[in-house]
């Protein structure tokens, strides 16, 4: 068996998103007392880590695509990845290089996009039934609801959740009111540059190695079947200490995909082996809104 195929197997799950308008940008406004007017996506400032300037490996070879395809159909008991080529719109393996950036070191959570809400920039993450059904995303209605805004707080229990139900647009917004409040700039990562975060200089197919390891991701391989609290896996960490690159959710770029759709990278809660390594990618509609996306944000080197 090859090295990504060597894969605990476990049971099960599914999850997905859809569509809504942004209000008008307006200025943040000023901290009431004294007080920073967000302080937990502020706090994630702190936090941020720095990625050096340099090469670093990108893409896949024919084996390791081949061999993460024979690793998720040992997990998932099907082989729904190879049927449909999800790893074919990886670039051959490559050096690349890039400048210097800094990116935050867990995914925006569902508390902090709250603050977000609570500034008027964004209205609470929510879907209808029927808008859901619209989208065509496989997961059932019933796994969706416990995701889903009803106030302008995020549901019970889920405050250090990855937040989801964010369109590419309020998360790009997002991360520039953020800037905006630290006083620089703030963006989504490019594609490449969540891939040299998750791989470091050396090219390791996942964030902690190249075997896949449940125990190092939330997964469907080894569950809970739903998100969890970012940075719930310390052991899942990159070789530059960026956690939940892999499992949890998939999270937005700046890149261009296609026409409409912009890249997502990384895996999420209900998927397989195989899916997550640094080189994988897809593309996703700007508009939708998905129980498997969220974002983090990332700044040019400073």
């Amino acid at each position: 068996m090859t090295r990504a195929a060597a894969v605990v197997v476990a049971a099960c799950t599914a999850a997905a998103p859809p569509p809504s308008a942004m209000p008008a940008v307006t200025e943040p406004a000023p901290a009431a007392a004294g007080r920073p007017p967000a302080p937990r996506s502020l706090a994630a400032e702190a936090a941020m880590v720095a990625i050096p300037a340099g090469r670093y490996i990108a893409g896949s070879t024919r084996a390791e695509r081949d061999a993460a395809y024979e690793a998720y159909r040992a997990s998932a008991g099907h082989d729904a990845a190879r049927t449909h080529g999800w790893f074919e719109n990886e670039d051959e393996r490559h050096e690349a290089e890039l400048p210097a950036f800094r990116i935050d070191r867990v995914p925006v959570t569902q508390a902090a996009f709250a603050e977000f809400v609570a500034a008027g920039r964004a209205a609470p993450p929510a879907i209808d039934e029927a808008t859901w059904r619209t989208q065509g995303f496989q997961q059932d209605w019933s796994a969706v609801v416990r995701f889903v805004w009803t106030t302008n707080r995020p549901p019970a229990g889920r405050d250090d959740h990855p937040v989801v139900l964010v369109t590419w647009r309020e998360a790009d917004a997002y991360c520039k009111w953020r800037g905006r409040l630290h006083g620089a700039a703030r963006r989504l990562p490019t594609a490449d540059e969540l891939e040299k975060a998750a791989r470091g200089e050396n090219g390791s197919e996942y964030p902690w190695g190249d075997t896949y390891d449940p125990a190092k991701l939330d997964s469907a391989v080894a569950g809970p079947h739903d998100t969890m609290p970012v940075g719930s896996f310390a052991d899942g960490a990159s070789p530059y200490g960026v956690l939940d690159l892999a499992g949890n959710v998939f999270e937005w770029t700046g890149t261009p995909f296609a026409a409409g759709k912009m890249t997502v990278k990384g895996s999420a809660w209900d998927d397989w082996a195989g899916v997550g390594r640094g080189a994988s990618r897809h593309g996703r509609g700007i508009d939708i809104r998905h129980v498997i996306v969220g974002f983090r944000c990332a700044a040019d080197g400073e």
